[in-house]
């Protein structure tokens, strides 16, 4: 599934829950799935900036994929890292480039976030540009 098929899917999910409360009980059950990293891993390099709680998110080439793993200290970060770890991770890079991070306003949920989460959201999204620019720029 491309990066727009992961949302249309995620999308349609959350379109069954009327209110968003039920929206973040839905991220907040993602948040169950969480996965940590190796402490060594949680450095100066891995740390996304501008997060509301502290985060972690960790990129590694593959071919022309791009492989994530991450961490956040909340419950709505572990929610929100695990969902879109979901859809970005293992995903072509140029379909991640390509990408526009409005699309994620499909899913309902970014409008309910504070302008703080809104900020992480953006952080979270600026690391996985910039892993995946990494990522393109080493293989040409």
């Amino acid at each position: 599934m491309s990066v727009m098929d992961k949302v249309n899917y995620y999308k349609e999910d959350l379109d069954m829950f009327e209110t968003a409360n039920e929206k973040f009980e839905y991220i907040f059950d993602f948040g169950k799935k969480h996965k940590v990293l190796a402490d060594t891993e949680k450095n100066d390099a891995t740390f996304i900036e501008g997060c509301a709680s502290p985060a972690w998110l960790v990129g590694e080439c593959q071919g022309s994929k791009l492989l994530l793993r991450g961490e956040g200290t909340s419950e709505m970060a572990k929610g929100m890292l695990t969902l879109l770890l979901d859809i970005f991770s293992g995903q072509e890079v140029d379909d991640i480039l390509a990408f526009d991070p409005q699309e994620l306003h499909k899913l309902g949920i970014v409008e309910h976030l504070s302008p703080v989460r809104q900020q992480s959201l953006e952080a979270f999204i600026n690391k996985v540009y910039s892993y995946a620019k990494r990522c393109k720029e080493e293989a040409s």
